[in-house]
């Protein structure tokens, strides 16, 4: 959430920054932040005053009484019953204007940063690396559905019948090739200074609210209604909510934790080919980067954190690519994005893997998560996370462009994590 000291010190340029992420009304939606704040400071300066003078003239009702000014005494009484009235009501309309720009501030979203290319869609997101092995495959090249029927691997029928579209069953070698991928992964992050937590899956709407998924995504979400409690679309928003209403000391920071769950997501409104296999899930498994951190190093973070994606892809030696996102493509809590793709042979596309963000300090305002620097006074921190792999495209890509005639090779990375080389 966007801070109100952003808004007022930079109207203009916070204005502009939404147009660039194609925030329909922009300069009307901050106009009625700035009046609600307008008119929350007026009420609030005005009940400053009030008690000031409830204050004195109390101080003088003692003094008029001793000195025997009864009816001076009783008029003091009188003006500060009176102010007390005036003062309820300022309160409520305080707390009113309190809770209306607060609800517009939820629906704005975070102000891209000046290195993020103009656009309004994927097609205008800007390539910024490219690298990985050539792959040669079979004339006869099969897509990873059907690698995976061949060699029951999955079993996406299975997964309709248990629970619906989008929930496969991974069974045999296809089981084992999942969990060595999360080993790898989390092996590689605690490698790079990563702490592992186990967080829950469900989460509360405060949780939600905190890292940004609602109101934004709600309908994204599962939603049990009974508990009001939501099925996390990502490890980002358990993690980073362990830091929720939490002051840290500058000395803890950066704070860089991870951690595998299961993901989900539903995906309203996707059909078609890109659908299709492992392509698009409701339920998937996936590790997760969040880094806590102080403003003034949190550039240098989200590198690093981009070196580590770019690693992983390097040992699981698939032609990947590296692009940042226009401000029409990212997401409405990111203030910079990149997004990792590998290459699918089989089926001649690209396939988002990983987006690794930063959110400045839009995620840290909602959370209040802050540190005291070292002159003591509190800040708020910067919060990143990134995908550190999501695993159901890896799978698919592992298995399209390690096809050969003999079965499907597995990169020596993953070759200890799996217990065999070949899937045949």
């Amino acid at each position: 959430m966007l801070t109100i000291k952003q808004i007022t010190d930079n109207t203009e340029k916070v204005i502009s920054g939404l147009e660039k992420k194609h925030f329909a009304n922009a300069k009307e939606t901050i106009a009625q932040v700035l009046e609600l704040n307008d008119k929350r400071r007026n009420a609030q300066n005005q009940l400053d005053k009030n008690l000031a003078e409830i204050n004195a003239t109390s101080k003088t009702i003692g003094m008029l009484m001793k000195e025997g000014k009864k009816e001076e005494a009783e008029a003091a009484k009188a003006r500060v019953a009176e102010i007390k009235e005036v003062s309820k009501t300022l309160q409520t309309e305080m707390e009113q204007a309190a809770e209306e720009m607060q609800n517009v501030l939820y629906t704005i979203p975070n102000v891209p940063y000046d290195e993020v290319p103009e656009g309004t869609g994927a097609e205008d997101n800007v390539v910024v690396k490219m690298g990985g092995m050539e792959t040669e495959l079979p004339k006869d090249a099969l897509p990873h559905w059907e690698l995976a029927k061949k060699y029951d691997l999955i079993d996406f029928d299975l997964g309709v019948k248990i629970t619906g579209a989008g929930f496969p069953v991974y069974k045999g070698k296809g089981a084992r090739l999942q969990r060595a991928l999360i080993n790898f992964f989390l092996d590689e992050a605690r490698a790079s200074g990563y702490e592992e937590v186990m967080p829950p899956t469900v989460v509360n709407a405060a949780s939600g609210y905190g890292t940004g998924q609602l109101p934004d995504k709600e309908g994204q979400m599962y939603h049990c209604n009974l508990d009001d409690l939501y099925l996390i679309p990502t490890a980002e928003v358990p993690v980073t909510n362990i830091y929720r209403d939490v002051i840290l000391d500058e000395k803890q920071l950066p704070i860089k934790n991870c951690a595998y769950t299961q993901c989900f997501r539903r995906e309203a409104g996707s059909y078609g080919k890109d659908v299709r296999g492992l392509n698009r899930l409701h339920e998937f498994s996936k590790v997760e980067l969040v880094r806590i951190d102080k403003p003034e190093h949190s550039k240098a973070s989200h590198e690093e954190m981009l070196n580590h994606v770019e690693g992983l892809l390097q040992k699981l030696e698939l032609p990947y690519r590296i692009l940042r996102l226009c401000g029409g493509d990212m997401s409405f809590t990111a203030a910079i994005c990149y997004d990792f793709e590998v290459y699918s042979e089989a089926q001649k596309r690209w396939l988002e893997v990983s987006s690794v963000s930063n959110f400045d300090t839009y995620q840290a305002n909602r959370l209040k998560c802050r540190f005291r620097n070292s002159d003591k006074k509190t800040e708020l921190c910067h919060t990143l996370n990134g995908s550190a792999l999501a695993l159901p495209r890896i799978v698919a890509a592992l298995l399209e462009n390690n096809q050969t005639p003999e079965g499907i090779r597995i990169p020596k990375a993953l070759v200890p994590y799996c217990g065999f080389e070949m899937i045949d």
